[in-house]
């Protein structure tokens, strides 16, 4: 009897539909006491979160023989969902070919002082090279130039004139990853005012309960206008009242018509490098809002740390699926390469996490150079990608996959060097480095061309005494990756408790100081004092020691647990549990308790499986 198709019966779709969830979640669970109905939470009663569903989709189309569409990671919520996405996709089609590799990267503007400047440079001299190659989400790509989006940054900047925002006030953006991000983020530099990413929301049934909670953000940068999408400009009625400096909430559209390109209508005063170019917020959406102040001096410096570290060169061609409210994806993977001249292609992170192929596809057909992602990423292409997807794909021309934003496992690094060497990747490709919000995005790569290195010590005597000591590599060695070098003018080091520079070798606290360093968070002096020293030295949170110079990190300040004189890390504890059958990945937290009677914390380790009550 042959296999349904989403033209058979619906009653036959369905079934098989379900059949096919039904033993998906068997296996997640080790077995089921129930049958899957079309109205279960796939999250909720099957247990299928976002790295589930990617297997599950792929299961699907193999099914059927379709091809599902990306918003299914998100926006399905029940098997009925499923049935419904299964009956209206199309069938399997053949790839279109791919454009050829982008043109050959030109010099930096090396005398730029603000980002508008590298903005304006490139685009004067080469206005029809095309900077973005960008993945749309039907899967089309779309070229975008230089001059088009000079031209499209100065209706923005126009529109907002027109509407009498002023220089250094703030403007919130709340913008997937389209078209529309690039000239509305540098239109709102342009115009002398301060971009404020935030995270746009995946769930259309959500953004009523994600928009208000965006609110403390909003407040503590005192947006004067959020540029976003319709569905979010549609709640204005919700948002003003909260927010008393917000006065509209506009598209990118209504924008730029409201301002048009016919001269330049908004004010071209006097800016320099202090003046101040990013607002990251690191927290706040459900906390206190920790809004990191970068500079364009602070970007410039990065940017060009970066660019000396990786050791960029003509011809070099980035990738990135990072999302661009994110400092990797936004100052790292985009400004990064407009200003290095380089050429991007981008994707959204819902088309990696839909089909991770398409990074290492996107690798291949354009002969990436320059890659970032977080030690996840890494784990999902080792784990999900199958081998008759990797027909093709040429590895070769990486130079420099970064890992970073996370936490960087050794096995992860060697699960995906193994995977995928036969395809042309070289080891020496695998970069792990190490950054954040409050230096704009990097502090210390690793040497070009070295490959990783991976530190195994005897962990009783880190535990114990904060010395790494080498030991022979083994299953009882605490293996600890290098994350590299501070980058070019900056500098790492390691404190005790006092705040007294220790020597290499010995766990303390990581510090840093440069011209890429904020200079505080926005409007919250408390958080500022507890991150920048008298010496002007800053805390990163991290835990670490320093050896032959690089870094070494090996958790969080306040997560360390400290039970009967030891000083335990929760994510060894977590990557552990994480690799026991029926846990959910990603949802372990390990963690301190105060225990009295034995003077001493309990440590308790809290897991999510896969089985629920239903």
């Amino acid at each position: 009897m042959s296999s349904p198709t989403p033209t058979s019966s619906p009653g036959a779709v369905q079934a098989r539909v379900l059949n096919l969830v039904d033993e998906f979640v068997s296996e997640l669970r080790g077995g089921s006491d129930r049958r899957v109905r079309p109205d279960d939470d796939l999250e909720q009663d099957l247990g299928i979160g976002s790295l589930e569903r990617v297997e599950l989709a792929v299961r699907l189309e193999e099914a059927f023989d379709v091809r599902l569409g990306d918003e299914l990671m998100v926006e399905a919520e029940t098997p009925a969902d499923l049935v419904t996405a299964v009956t209206t996709a199309g069938r399997v089609a053949t790839p279109a070919a791919a454009p050829a590799a982008a043109a050959p990267a030109t010099t930096a503007p090396e005398a730029a002082v603000t980002l508008i400047d590298a903005f304006e440079w490139h685009a004067t001299r080469t206005p029809d090279r095309t900077h973005i190659h960008l993945r749309e989400d039907d899967g089309a790509q779309t070229p975008i130039t230089y001059g088009a989006l000079w031209e499209a940054a100065v209706a923005v900047a126009n529109g907002l004139a027109a509407r009498r925002v002023g220089q250094r006030e703030t403007v919130a953006i709340m913008l997937r990853t389209e078209q529309a991000f690039f000239p509305t983020f540098l239109g709102t530099l342009l115009a002398g005012c301060i971009p404020v990413p935030l995270y746009p929301p995946v769930r259309a049934n959500r953004i009523e309960e994600y928009a208000a909670r965006q609110v403390g953000i909003l407040r503590n940068a005192g947006a004067r206008l959020l540029i976003t999408f319709a569905e979010i400009e549609r709640l204005a009625g919700v948002l003003l009242p909260q927010v008393p400096s917000l006065e509209a909430v506009v598209t990118p559209d209504a924008l730029s018509e409201a301002g048009g390109t016919a001269g330049i209508r908004y004010d071209r005063g006097a800016r320099g490098g202090g003046e101040s170019a990013l607002i990251q917020y690191t927290s706040g959406s459900t906390g206190n809002p920790k809004g990191v102040l970068l500079s364009h001096a602070n970007l410039l410096a990065n940017i060009r740390a970066i660019e000396h570290g990786l050791g960029a060169r003509p011809g070099d061609v980035g990738v990135s699926w990072l999302p661009l409210y994110h400092d990797m994806g936004l100052i790292g993977a985009w400004l990064g390469t407009m200003y290095m001249g380089i050429p991007l292609m981008l994707m959204s992170p819902l088309a990696f996490l839909a089909r991770p192929i398409r990074w290492l596809r996107a690798l291949s057909d354009h002969r990436g150079t320059l890659s970032p992602a977080p030690n996840f990423a890494y784990d999902l292409c080792s784990q999900r990608i199958r081998d008759d997807e990797l027909e093709g794909i040429d590895l070769s021309s990486a130079r420099r996959l970064l890992n970073g934003s996370e936490a960087v496992h050794p096995e992860s690094l060697e699960r995906f060097r193994k995977r995928f060497e036969p395809l042309g990747l070289r080891p020496e490709a695998l970069c792990p480095v190490y950054g954040l919000a409050e230096c704009s995005v990097a502090l210390a790569v690793p040497p070009v061309e070295r490959g990783p290195r991976i530190d195994a010590i005897d962990r009783a005597a880190y535990q114990e005494h904060g010395r790494a000591a080498p030991v022979a590599d083994s299953a009882e060695a605490l293996r600890v990756v290098a994350c590299g070098i501070a980058l070019p003018g900056h500098a790492l080091r390691v404190v005790d408790q006092s705040g007294a520079p220790i020597p290499e070798r010995r766990a303390g606290r990581v510090q840093f100081r440069g011209p890429s360093a904020t200079a505080g968070y926005y409007r919250n002096p408390e958080a500022t004092r507890g991150l920048i020293g008298a010496d002007g030295w800053l805390e990163t949170g991290d835990i670490g020691y320093l050896a032959d110079g690089e870094l070494f990190v090996t958790g969080r300040d306040k997560d360390i647990i400290i039970k009967a004189g030891r000083n335990l890390h929760p994510h060894e504890a977590e990557e552990l549990a994480s690799g026991v059958e029926g846990v959910r990945k990603g949802c372990v937290a390990a963690f301190g308790v105060g225990d009295p009677a034995r003077g001493t914390e309990k440590f308790v380790v809290v897991v999510e499986t896969r089985q629920t009550s239903a």
